[in-house]
């Protein structure tokens, strides 16, 4: 790492988080949550919200006018923030100022888009001067990711790939390969469909993922599938490194009546999931 000549991200922060979790013998929470919504300062307090409550790690949604990969409720919160102005400053600002809270890992989750359109160099130096651990990118073909995994190598950041039910064994191994902090199990891409066959899709994808070379040496493996309430939390903890909970958390805040209220419901439900995650069904 001595060429990298700016400040240096926090994925052995992303890495240490994880290793906790399993050393505790429990999956990690993660949690999910847009910048700027439902305002930037507010979002700010939301994310500090969800890891004070008992994230272990979270990730800062850049919203985007055409989220194909999310659900209705996360297309309505990103819709508020794009309304109120949101831009990647925001995001980054974000980052900077849970991590600096807390003291834990933030991630970006983001189309790829707006980080070409960024710059590649531009928007890694400033995700890690911000003390981010890295980023989520689902729509980046692997094959095409070698410029962004240079420059996110060069500054300490994880490059986190999601993989689907549909993902061949060859492609999961490709993709793990390339992959850095962890890799995201996605057991349906977009509105998720019932929990007993997503479980069963997602549980599936999880075996095939950890058999790949990369998660056999320990990369981990942390499923997204539309989990509200700490049963289902237990229940994916079973057989996952970690457990990702966007839609639930967002709609907790679309619900409340105030942001006192909303960033009360973050808490709880984060502590809620977080006692989940500990009990492994």
């Amino acid at each position: 790492m001595s060429e990298n000549t700016g400040s240096s991200g926090n994925i052995e922060l992303l890495n240490a988080a994880l290793a906790t979790a399993k050393a505790e013998n429990r999956a990690a929470l993660i949690a999910y949550l847009p910048a700027g919504f439902p305002t930037v300062e507010g979002g700010i307090e939301a994310v500090k919200a969800a890891l004070d409550g008992g994230a272990d790690v979270v990730e800062v949604g850049l919203p985007h006018s055409d989220p194909v990969l999310d659900g209705p409720v996360i297309q309505t919160a990103d819709d508020i923030a794009l309304r109120g102005g949101v831009r990647i400053a925001d995001v980054l600002r974000t980052v900077r100022e849970a991590h600096t809270a807390t003291g834990k890992p933030v991630l970006v989750m983001t189309y790829w888009n707006p980080i070409d359109r960024y710059g590649v160099e531009r928007f890694t130096a400033e995700l890690a001067e911000a003390g981010g651990a890295g980023c989520i990118l689902p729509d980046l073909p692997v094959e095409e990711s070698g410029l962004w995994r240079e420059h996110a190598e060069k500054h300490g950041l994880a490059t986190v790939f999601v993989v689907a039910p549909s993902s061949r064994d060859a492609r999961l191994a490709k993709i793990t390969e390339a992959g850095s902090g962890f890799v995201y199990a996605a057991s349906l891409m977009g509105v998720t469909g019932t929990r007993e066959s997503v479980g069963a899709q997602a549980q599936d994808l999880v075996r095939r993922t950890r058999d790949t070379p990369a998660a056999r040496r320990g990369l981990p493996v942390c499923v997204g599938l539309g989990v509200s309430n700490p049963e289902q939390a237990a229940e994916v903890a079973s057989f996952a490194d970690g457990v990702i909970v966007g839609s639930a958390f967002v709609k907790r805040l679309l619900d409340a009546p105030d942001q006192t209220a909303g960033l009360a419901a973050v808490r709880e439900l984060a502590g809620e999931l977080a006692r989940g995650v500990r009990s492994r069904a």
